[in-house]
């Protein structure tokens, strides 16, 4: 099996924004059990909202 879960990190708000690398480190730290197998990074704009968006897909650690 390649993953069995998925953990999406998203926001729109500047402060959040610059704070998501931190938030995702603190949860792969909470989560040292598992592995992560692929990410995805998107980021979206338009004229008042820029969303990022980080996507972990994970698998128990062997």
């Amino acid at each position: 099996m390649r993953f069995t879960g998925i953990k999406v990190f998203s926001t729109t708000m500047v402060k959040q924004r610059q704070e998501l690398g931190e938030s995702v480190t603190l949860w792969l730290q909470a989560n040292a059990d598992l592995e992560v197998v692929d990410r995805v990074v998107c980021q979206s704009s338009d004229d008042a909202f820029h969303c990022l968006a980080i996507v972990l897909f994970y698998r128990q650690a062997a």
